[in-house]
């Protein structure tokens, strides 16, 4: 009986990384769908590529830092899995795999907000280093027994350790390769640069949505218990639907027109905010979590646009802000009941969780802003991080790769 619910958990496992691995499809629709049609094989290549390099980082290295003996800031055995020993009750190769496709998916929220002007061979190096030592260490710290995790720190899919991580890596690149050509006038106002395909972004928007359901579910690692499983799914799928809402709202408010880009992104950032509570509240805190997550999209594009920091599909406002509100959340609306150290604010365990959950969040937003300064600015000076004036003009899938996206294709247009 044993062997039989060890490979029923470890089919559960298999299948939630199939999803996250499929995200990267959906990532790579959205990135694509939002930029301009002269980059969007460059984009894609990138998406594609990062993958493997993660998963090469992460066998060699990754693993080892993320769950191996050590210290409580990084693991030190299990080098090419070698010796190393699997963080649930499924087997190592499956545990593995679960938790590359996470590490993939971390590294390629980057390629979004530093698009249209990195050069490709920097983002190569970018994504193994990222994947090989920054994202293992945040994450040893949450999941693989370090010291965010001795003080009671939750977690429980990813808010800080891939959201968080990726949306602030992307602001350091974004900032460092400075706006797209022609992205601000003069007098600081933003100009719209519109992606070539809505379509392409809203197929991405739901193989995203979908394999969140391998994302945030199978985090259980374990079909053992039906009640966690379901509420993780129900409480997922209804931030993400009030996300969509209330940036919908918002941003037709502002600026008059229910904007599908921004609702689009608006499901994704409560997709974001509810990874990290998802299996600590109730669904009506669900509700609340995707809805203020909405909002704060809308405000962060605004905000961002204003410092002419220039991130093309949102990889800050999505992932990093609403990282943040979510991990922050779980001090606010999270139960012990359910599995916490401390009640939340709003179930009488004052301010306690909320804390710790600050200070988790806070110290990974300074270890990555740091970290990843250095390695870009070391990327920049051994590579270079932005392409030719007359590259980016000209688009990057012809400087880079030698191919069109649409290749044969022409628009005409008459008076």
């Amino acid at each position: 009986m044993n062997e039989l619910l060890r490979g029923v958990d470890t089919l559960w496992v298999l299948i939630a990384a199939f999803l996250v691995f499929f995200m990267q499809a959906g990532f790579g629709m959205v990135e694509a769908g939002f930029i301009r049609a002269k980059n969007a094989c460059n984009i894609l290549t990138k998406n594609f590529l990062d993958f493997c390099m993660a998963s090469v980082g992460y066998f060699v290295f990754g693993y080892a830092i993320m769950f191996g003996a050590g210290s409580a800031f990084m693991g030190l055995t299990g080098w090419f899995l070698s010796g190393a020993v699997s963080g649930a009750s499924v087997p190592l190769s499956a545990f593995w795999l679960f938790q590359a496709a996470f590490c993939g998916a971390a590294a390629t929220i980057v390629a979004g907000g530093m698009a249209e002007r990195m050069k490709f061979p920097a983002y190569l190096a970018y994504s193994f280093v990222i994947s090989a030592f920054i994202y293992p260490i945040v994450g040893h710290w949450v999941w693989g027994g370090g010291w965010l995790a001795g003080l009671g720190f939750a977690d429980f899919a990813g808010s800080t350790v891939v959201h968080v991580l990726g949306g602030f890596a992307a602001l350091v690149g974004t900032m460092m390769l400075g706006p797209r050509i022609g992205k601000y006038c003069p007098d600081g106002r933003a100009n719209a640069i519109a992606g070539h395909s809505i379509p392409l972004a809203s197929l991405g928007v739901f193989i995203l949505w979908f394999g969140w359901f391998g994302f945030n579910p199978g985090s259980t690692l374990s079909v053992g218990n039906g009640d966690l499983i379901a509420r993780v799914a129900i409480n997922t799928n209804l931030a993400a639907a009030l996300g969509g809402i209330f940036a919908m709202l918002a941003v037709w408010k502002f600026f008059g027109k229910p904007d599908l880009s921004m609702a689009m992104n608006g499901a994704l950032a409560g997709l974001v905010a509810i990874t990290a509570p998802c299996a600590f509240v109730e669904p009506w805190a669900a509700i609340i979590i995707g809805a203020i997550a909405g909002l704060l999209v809308v405000l962060a594009v605004v905000a961002i646009d204003k410092l002419q920091i220039d991130d093309p599909v949102g990889a800050f406002p999505v992932h990093g802000v609403n990282g943040v509100w979510g991990t922050l959340a779980i001090g606010l609306f999270g139960q012990k009941a359910l599995g916490l150290s401390f009640d939340g604010l709003f179930y009488g365990g004052g301010l306690t969780q909320l804390g710790i959950q600050l200070l988790g969040v806070g110290s990974a937003v300074l270890f990555v802003a740091v970290s990843m300064w250095i390695v870009f600015k070391l990327i920049d000076v051994f590579i270079g991080l932005r392409v030719t004036r007359e590259e980016e003009l000209r688009g990057l899938d012809i400087g880079e790769h030698g191919l069109e996206a649409y290749s044969g294709f022409q628009i005409f247009t008459t008076q």
